[in-house]
């Protein structure tokens, strides 16, 4: 029997998401719905992708029986608000990533999903490529010994994207594509916490971060070196390095489809996409789909390969990076605001071109 998706948003990320999933054999999984607060872009985007039935507002859809699962595609300030109603409608839940705000919003998020005994995982698709799988594995094998050194750059220009410098909107480099950077470090050293975190940056002219180095230390002198801006454009490599070797993600670490194992490449091309899509390498997100979809047939409330707990360790560190370099959003001092639920909202016009997506 088919996965049935509900789909919440409809910006550019929701849309690369839908071809990824229509990748997919069409007896595993089934789009059912769409929600946006405007209904006109819900029915448009219903009709681009096929969708049968299209929701002028979030609560409806929460209250559809059909969805399996609902993925949760809005903005980062949405994500507590949205995701908590859909549990809270008996609903399990795909969150893009962060999963939340901040640590204390992620915690509730967890607190709710056991609660309501529904399935909630953070959408962190690198997990899932098959370049992780394999670095999952050859680590377990321990081909490169002791792991001494994780070495992790992500840069992307996105100066010029407004959602990306105001605050309100939950913008800033480190949210946006940090949390890429930071899980993959959690991955190699399997979850474990810091001894310590001591990061340094710039921020922008809003007062959100442009760009973040932040310094990992672990017990047995390991270490791991991240860096994150989207001011200029970098390599996008990640590097373990270990005792017997190295293993190197070229270029596109946080969407990987080549892998270096001791100048031994290896490459793991991605299926054409059946229409346009935004962001590189989108097709990837077929593989966090289906292992939704395998979670939920075994009946799991927490996906083995980015358990709940890791995805509070991701946003303590991100909180900790935020208060060393004096990025405070709403969030960190006050309940956030109800952006996606409430009347009085931007309208969706505003909304889009406050966003761009």
């Amino acid at each position: 029997m088919a996965t049935k998706w509900g789909i919440c948003s409809v910006g550019r990320i929701c849309h690369d998401f839908l071809v990824a999933l229509r990748s997919l054999p069409s007896e595993d999984h089934e789009v059912v719905c769409v929600a946006s607060r405007d209904l006109s872009r819900a029915k448009a985007f219903a009709k681009r992708h096929n969708i049968p039935t299209a929701y002028g507002s979030y609560e409806e859809l929460a209250q559809d029986p059909k969805p399996d699962i609902i993925y949760v595609g809005t903005i980062h300030p949405c994500h507590l608000e949205v995701a908590l109603s859909m549990m809270e409608a008996g609903k399990n839940v795909l969150c893009e990533k962060p999963l939340a705000m901040n640590e204390g919003e992620v915690q509730e998020l967890v607190r709710t999903a056991r609660q309501t005994n529904m399935f909630l995982m953070e959408g962190l698709w690198t997990r899932f490529f098959p370049v992780s799988n394999t670095i999952r594995s050859l680590l377990s094998q321990n081909v490169l010994g002791d792991i001494k050194m994780v070495i992790v750059e992500q840069g992307i220009y996105m100066m010029d994207t407004p959602r990306l410098m105001q605050k309100e909107l939950g913008g800033g480099v480190l949210l946006d594509i940090g949390c890429n950077s930071i899980q993959f470090v959690c991955m190699v050293f399997k979850g474990e916490k810091p001894d310590s975190i001591d990061a340094t940056g710039f921020l922008t002219h809003t007062g959100v971060d442009e760009s973040v180095t932040i310094v990992l230390k672990y017990s047995g002198k390991r270490m791991a070196v991240v860096t994150v801006t989207m001011a200029v454009q970098l390599t996008n490599e990640a590097t373990i390095v270990g005792t017997k070797g190295t293993i190197k993600i070229p270029d596109h670490m946080w969407c990987p489809t080549r892998l270096v194992v001791n100048r031994e490449k290896q490459e793991f091309p991605l299926p054409e996409p059946s229409q346009p899509l935004n962001f590189p390498h989108s097709m990837g997100l077929r593989y966090e789909a289906e292992e939704v979809r395998q979670c939920l047939q075994k009946g799991l409330k927490e996906c083995p390969l980015i358990p709940l707990a890791e995805s509070e360790l991701i946003a303590s560190i991100m909180d900790e990076v935020r208060k060393q370099i004096g990025v405070i959003y709403p969030q960190d001092t006050v309940p956030g605001p109800k952006l996606c639920q409430q009347q009085g909202e931007p309208s969706a016009a505003a909304w889009k071109q406050r966003t761009n997506m």
